[in-house]
């Protein structure tokens, strides 16, 4: 009887569990249905997300950028009823919500649901769109592959961080090299060297046991990684995800026939 009465207890703490691991949306679209369940730790996103649920913001929107192997975007207000000769992807709702990265946590695996948002250059903070959203495809790496992209990634990351430093510099640079300083010259290159190091460790791409299991059998787009905000993951309807990205597309990857978001709700 005690066995009996401590699976009961078991079942019913797991089930409590799954109810609280967050709130379910259904995006119903021309391609089928899409559940996703949305991320409690990231409660900015949540609530604004679900905000727009409310509002019934994303009915009858596109999701006008498709690139196969990769991800499927919507979220922009001027794509509904847009013609078919229409750029898109410009279009928001006015405000930025705070990025909310929670890297090795919640990562770029084939569902996961995160926030699009502007360039570094424009957008520092990185701070995410407020309407605008993308489901990962993405595709399955080997694992020597994988570690071969993450090394290519923090070169290509620790590069654009020193080029960035060397920008708060230019003038002293220029100085320097008007006056033939080498001795300045090498001390100024050792301090941007150190500060490039010491800043780079919030941009390493730095993989956890989980992280490279996913990419290395379900797959998923590991490059995004603590660069946009994941806040949620599609718990089924990751078929019609794949339907979608292998949609024939044109110009600035938009789908040649639109795939419409007739509605997203809240279960």
């Amino acid at each position: 009887m005690n066995k009996i009465i401590g699976v009961l207890l078991l079942l019913v703490m797991v089930s409590s569990c799954k109810e609280e691991a967050g709130p379910v949306v259904k995006i119903s679209t021309n391609y089928g249905d899409i559940r996703i369940r949305l991320y409690e730790n990231t409660p900015k996103h949540r609530d604004n997300f679900l905000k727009l649920v409310k509002e019934n913001f994303y009915d009858s929107l596109l999701f006008h950028r498709v690139i196969n192997h990769f991800m499927i975007q919507g979220g922009d207000p001027t794509s509904k009823n847009a013609a078919p000769d229409v750029m898109l992807g410009e279009g928001d709702v006015g405000y930025r919500v705070d990025a909310e990265f929670r890297v090795p946590e919640y990562f770029h695996k084939k569902g996961a649901l995160a926030a699009a948002r502007e360039g570094d250059q424009v957008n520092p903070e990185r701070g995410s769109s407020g309407a605008q959203f993308y489901i990962v495809q993405g595709r399955v790496y080997e694992p020597e592959e994988l570690e071969t992209m993450v090394q290519s990634i923090n070169g290509r990351r620790k590069l654009a961080l020193y080029n960035q430093l060397k920008m708060k510099y230019v003038s002293e640079l220029e100085r320097l090299q008007e006056a033939n300083d080498t001795a300045g010259l090498a001390t100024l290159s050792e301090k941007l060297t150190q500060e490039c190091d010491s800043l780079f460790a919030d941009e390493e791409l730095v993989l956890s046991e989980e992280q490279k299991k996913a990419y290395t059998t379900v797959g998923g787009t590991p490059h995004l990684d603590g660069q946009y905000t994941v806040f949620g993951e599609v718990i089924e309807g990751l078929d019609v995800v794949d339907k979608i990205a292998a949609v024939k597309t044109g110009s600035a990857d938009r789908p040649e026939k639109d795939v419409v978001i007739y509605s997203v709700r809240k279960e």
